[in-house]
């Protein structure tokens, strides 16, 4: 069967993939400090005896855009927005650590530090977990201090300091979790020129509209590769009747 058969099943298979990834966004388009998911594909030749006419799709996997977006003001003191590039440390059910730019923390009754998504949120010396407190101020540089429960204004302590990191952006994924991770698995150094905002949350940067002109550009090329199947199926059937007319 004529090679375009194949070539064809790829582009579909492909596109897919790119329109799954094209609806998880949409699906975040509201969830705080979301990094958008990006679907690449290469060029490859097709090998083998001939002219080379055919070329197939290939996935590379999917990428992560990190670019920022605009920072919403809430006055929740536990709310968090990292200012420029860098990233939230949360520790990962595997015990690996997992990254993050949303920055609307939780604690729970066991004074743990938790991520929006429940995960604990890393300071320098591990997860973090807060003494009962009176009142909590997050510091510009991660710096996290407690007014002890029962204690005046005067008795503020310093009970720990955030872990954010700044990775090359080669190096970042997304886990089965919609988490930011490194490609290898493993733990990238704290960066210490990195700051937040308390107060603020960062927005998706998803962009609705682009994500909605790229579902139905995928859409016009879906039909396009099941078109082109059914040409390799029509070739195919005039080239059988020219065999038996010979």
């Amino acid at each position: 069967m004529d090679r375009l058969v194949y070539i064809s099943a790829v582009g579909l298979s492909n596109i897919e993939q790119a329109q799954a990834a094209r609806a998880n966004n949409l699906a975040n388009v509201s969830t705080n400090g979301f990094r958008a998911d990006l679907a690449r594909v290469m060029t490859s030749e097709v090998s083998g005896d001939g002219y080379r006419t055919r070329a197939y799709a290939v996935n590379e996997g999917a990428g992560v855009d990190l670019s920022h977006r605009t920072q919403v003001e809430t006055g929740r003191e536990l709310d968090l927005a990292v200012s420029g590039d860098g990233m939230f440390s949360v520790l990962l059910p595997d015990g690996t650590e997992g990254y993050t730019r949303n920055g609307a923390l939780q604690i729970d009754s066991a004074g743990r530090l938790l991520s929006a998504q429940g995960m604990p949120v890393m300071g320098q010396g591990g997860p973090i977990a807060l003494p009962p407190f009176e009142s909590v101020v997050f510091g510009a540089d991660g710096a996290i201090t407690v007014r002890p429960q029962g204690q005046g204004p005067e008795a503020l302590v310093q009970v720990e300091r955030l872990k954010m990191v700044n990775p090359p952006a080669e190096r970042i994924t997304k886990d089965a979790t919609g988490l930011l991770v490194d490609i290898e698995g493993e733990a990238f150094a704290p960066a210490d020129d990195v700051t937040v905002r308390s107060g603020f949350l960062e927005s998706s940067n998803v962009n609705a509209m682009h994500e909605l002109t790229e579902i139905l550009s995928l859409a016009r090329q879906f039909e396009l590769e099941v078109k082109m199947m059914k040409t390799a199926e029509s070739n195919d059937e005039a080239a059988s009747q020219l065999l038996r007319l010979g």
